[in-house]
């Protein structure tokens, strides 16, 4: 069976917030026929629905959510599991799973108490839950990055876990959306979570069944009695059973070549997702090692037309190399390296040399990609070059960047929620290529995970000495049955948000003396 990687599979949200929600018939650009989920407002609050619900899913992959990468089984985890905290569509913490924490003053050691959260199957949440479910993500590509500087994860008591970091961090929590799973089922394939649903599997086919006993408040309890899970070969199919009203919602990337238009009656929702996609040069090159070429290049890249000629304006442009919807995000510093075709043309001629002619490395398994390289090879010969573009796959596509056979790589990665840039700069980072290896940039990243506010003094020397050309952040588009839904506010690694009340300046404590 086909994986639907293309596609993402939801059914209800157990927060409440306006959204915008428009009656129309895509074209190839959805967002030029009605508008999407504006920043939401409101407390937590159910669905509308009292009828089972219906989403597609992979039964070739799993429910384990440390391993299965399968975009459609990803959508139901925050159906069943829960986290320390959650992390909103704007980047907001909220405490879950997490009672109350302290920090210690070096912002080294967190210390984390819980919840009396059950399991499905009325089980106590334990620390010892917490620390297998985080040590397993650890071990996992899922969630490895996001681990990198921390050195011990330890259960203080039944009920307490501590944390000790590398270094100064000043908001690990941001990371610890990380789903908490049964300590003995976190490799199962349908691990216990203490979610408001559990999976059920019986001779009519596998779903999900509406927990009576959900340790959460009462009112926040969703009102779908059961979730059908319905096995799907393809877009097309996930497609038609959604229009006749046989899946009761669909969340798909626009910025995927399978991607479908959907032609019938429906709520439309937006999703940032994290995936950021960028201008990476090779400082060893003839052309690029010259830094001043290297900063013009944010200047020659039109974000918005890509964003609507692309990805069907399902995309957020970016000149920093970061999501814009973070709070790291600064519009006043963004807006010196916007698109500026005159002065990107300008700078060119001052400062390219003899040599013009340049080659773009792709990765040619992803065909949009592709094009967009294309149309970024476009934009930069205006200003004076000569630009190549190399669409590789495989091991050809992975030898040429690790051997720096390039002079520039539009490159896609998927952020971690703090926006942490270590890996391009790391002198062992898995996203460094092209010799861009940079202690003092490494110091940087690491300077604002001890304080936010350094986040500025890092994209200002990212941006100044051309180590990055951002250019936009991908978002999946969420098709609903309309009238079957209160209201959604999907974030990027939770589709189903939501803050049970609880905020984090009511769970900070002072640091507890051991």
């Amino acid at each position: 069976m086909k994986k639907i990687l293309a596609l993402l599979l939801a059914v209800l949200t157990l927060t409440g917030c306006s959204v915008g929600k428009q009656n129309y018939v895509p074209t190839g650009n959805a967002l030029d026929q009605g508008s999407i989920a504006t920043k939401p407002v409101g407390n937590d609050t159910p669905i509308q629905s009292e009828q089972v619900l219906s989403l597609s899913y992979d039964p070739d992959g799993s429910l384990n959510p440390y391993t299965d990468t399968d975009a459609a089984n990803r959508v139901l985890f925050s159906l069943m599991y829960q986290g320390l905290f959650c992390v909103d569509m704007y980047y907001a913490v909220s405490p879950i799973l997490c009672k109350q924490y302290s920090v210690s003053k070096d912002m080294k050691t967190y210390t984390f108490y819980l919840e009396a959260a059950t399991f499905s199957d009325g089980s106590r949440l334990s620390a010892s839950d917490v620390v297998a479910s985080l040590m397993t993500a650890m071990e996992n590509p899922v969630y490895s990055g996001r681990f990198t500087q921390v050195e011990e994860i330890t259960a203080l008591s039944q009920d307490a876990v501590r944390i000790r970091m590398k270094i100064p961090y000043e908001d690990l929590p941001i990371l610890l959306d990380v789903p908490i799973v049964k300590a003995e089922t976190v490799h199962s394939a349908w691990p216990l979570g203490t979610g408001p649903y559990y999976q059920e599997r019986s001779f009519t086919g596998p779903g999900l069944v509406r927990r009576t006993d959900w340790w959460c408040r009462a009112d926040l309890a969703a009102t779908a009695p059961g979730i059908s899970l319905v096995e799907m070969d393809t877009v097309a199919v996930l497609r038609d059973d959604f229009e006749f009203g046989r899946v009761s919602m669909v969340c798909a990337d626009p910025g995927q070549d399978s991607y479908v238009d959907f032609r019938c009656d429906y709520e439309l929702w937006a999703c940032e997702t994290g995936v950021f996609l960028y201008l990476a040069c090779n400082e060893k090159s003839k052309v690029f090692s010259n830094a001043g070429l290297r900063a013009a290049l944010t200047y020659a890249i039109d974000r918005d037309y890509l964003v609507s000629a692309y990805y069907g304006g399902f995309a957020t442009a970016a000149s920093l190399p970061c999501a814009p919807q973070s709070p790291h995000y600064n519009e006043k510093l963004a807006a010196q390296y916007r698109y500026d075709p005159e002065k990107f043309q300008q700078l060119v001629a001052s400062k390219l040399t003899a040599e013009k002619s340049v080659t773009l490395l792709v990765n040619g398994a992803d065909s949009r990609r592709i094009r967009v390289a294309r149309e970024i090879a476009a934009m930069l010969e205006k200003g004076g070059f000569r630009v190549t573009v190399n669409a590789l796959t495989g091991s050809a596509y992975t030898n040429a960047l690790s051997k720096g056979n390039f002079d520039l790589h539009l490159g896609q990665t998927k952020l971690s929620p703090n926006m942490d840039l270590s890996a391009f700069f790391a002198p062992k980072g898995s996203l460094n290529f092209g010799g861009m290896s940079d202690a003092a940039a490494y110091s940087l990243c690491q300077e604002a995970m001890a304080n936010e506010g350094n986040y500025y003094t890092l994209y200002q020397r990212v941006m100044t000495d051309g180590m990055l050309c951002p250019i936009l952040f991908r978002s999946y588009a969420i098709y609903g049955q309309r009238g079957l839904f209160g209201s959604l506010s999907p974030a990027r690694d939770n589709l189903f948000c939501y803050t049970l009340g609880k905020t984090m300046e009511s769970a900070q404590i002072p640091e507890q003396t051991e």
